[in-house]
């Protein structure tokens, strides 16, 4: 009686110690932009923008792609919105640039079927913001003349904020 007594209190100890570490296992942290960081990449993008001469639309999608931050220059067409929006949650969700994306997905390729799904916006402009190798959010930019300008714009967005999310 007192051995079957101690092996289950012994079994009960193993169990506790091993509890917290299992426990953490079934839960993850992730980080993301505050909505001012946000605000600061969509700003600088917006600003790298004008003074290239461009009316645009930028974008700032948390993670997971769910719009945190919009801004449109009074003159961007009314495409920029949900184009800039797109872009930015193709980069989020792919975790690439669209301007990559659009070259992996061309006619023929393996990823081709990727232009498919509703949202994807193989074009460039469309950027994942990321730090210490995890992504944190997707910023994307439409109204300048062609991908490779929007691109530089969203990328002006990310150099605003690199010092604040590098960690």
């Amino acid at each position: 009686m007192k051995l079957a007594r101690f092996r289950n209190t012994a079994l009960a100890a193993l169990l506790a110690l091993g509890a917290p570490a299992a426990m953490a296992d079934a839960t993850f942290t992730t980080k993301g932009l505050t909505v001012e960081t946000a605000l600061k990449a969509a700003q600088a993008a917006l600003e790298a923008c004008r003074k290239a001469g461009y009316q645009v639309g930028v974008a700032v999608s948390d993670r997971s792609g769910v719009l945190q931050v919009y801004l449109r220059d009074r003159f961007a067409g009314p495409h920029t919105v949900e184009t800039a929006a797109n872009k930015a949650w193709t980069a989020a969700s792919f975790r690439i640039s669209t301007t990559d994306l659009a070259a992996e997905t061309q006619a023929g390729k393996p990823m081709s079927g990727i232009r498919q799904i509703p949202r994807v916006a193989a074009i460039g402009g469309g950027l994942p913001i990321e730090a210490a190798g995890t992504t944190l959010a997707g910023i994307g930019v439409s109204g300048a003349p062609g991908g490779a300008a929007d691109e530089a714009c969203a990328r002006a967005g990310i150099d605003a904020i690199r010092a604040d999310i590098e960690f």
